[in-house]
């Protein structure tokens, strides 16, 4: 049996004598497009901070293709092959979407012997011309080529969330963590961000863990499974189908604030 790509376990997280993540285990296999889900406030973004390296974890450990790393800075995991997005993106808004997505993929000034002398052979509009070729590849990918000589200031906020995806693949990430993705998208063009992220997880085996906080409408976007959270811990793991079968799932969202399809349009 294959290593999780990636494995938590009794990841905690303590702010002073605040406790946000309580003992939280989960894992993602290769290959598998893993949501984690659960209401505002319940540890969701606290625990892929400790993933990524953001924050450091109170207590235990978080392995990547079998390798501890929790003690590494968010370079280090990249560099291994984590790539994530943030709810908010932070593109660069007087640069085309192309030119967003070509600096700097992951590992771009890599320093291992390999790198180098590929770096001495290849000459540098070459390697230029690779960089544009993959950004076309990943808009493509997305189904937005259309968008690529675009200003990232001309577009709207789904679009934005598009193109943030996709600089996030440049660097042919094994995991990816995104955070809220389609958080303020209207519903048909979020629906087409799944279906996307969908597609690309069959096609090229990469891993994605995606944070949604709409229970109802990740519970509709074919998902391989579900890791729910509720007050800093694991409510339950299952297929979204077990998920919406869970009486404590359903009574974690309605005594939440606010409303769980909130954002479905």
């Amino acid at each position: 049996m294959t290593e999780p790509v990636l494995k938590v376990d009794k990841l905690r997280k303590e702010f002073g004598g605040l406790v946000a993540v309580k003992d939280v285990s989960f894992t993602v296999e290769r290959g598998e497009f893993v949501g984690l889900i659960g209401p505002n406030g319940c540890g969701k973004s606290t625990t892929f901070n400790c993933i990524s390296g953001l924050l450091e974890q109170t207590s235990g450990s978080i392995e990547m293709f079998g390798n501890d790393i929790s003690d590494l800075r968010p370079d280090q995991i990249q560099n291994l092959g984590m790539t994530r997005t943030f709810q908010h993106t932070n593109l660069w808004r007087q640069m085309t979407v192309i030119e967003n997505l070509m600096v700097p993929p992951r590992r771009q000034f890599g320093s291992s012997i390999k790198e180098l002398a590929r770096s001495l052979l290849m000459p540098s509009n070459q390697a230029e011309e690779d960089r544009l070729s993959r950004a076309y590849d990943v808009l493509d990918q997305l189904e937005v080529p259309h968008m690529a000589h675009n200003l990232t200031s001309e577009l709207s906020g789904g679009q934005s969330k598009l193109v943030d995806i996709g600089r996030s693949m440049m660097g042919d990430p094994s995991l990816l963590l995104l955070d809220e993705p389609v958080a303020g998208v209207a519903g048909p063009l979020a629906m087409k961000i799944f279906n996307n992220l969908r597609n690309i997880v069959d096609e090229t085996g990469i891993s994605v863990l995606i944070i949604e906080h709409n229970m109802d409408f990740i519970l509709r976007q074919g998902v391989d499974r579900i890791v729910v959270m509720n007050e800093g811990e694991v409510l339950m793991q299952g297929t979204p189908e077990e998920v919406r079968a869970n009486k404590e799932v359903i009574e974690a969202y309605l005594g939440a604030a606010g409303d769980p399809s909130e954002g479905e349009e």
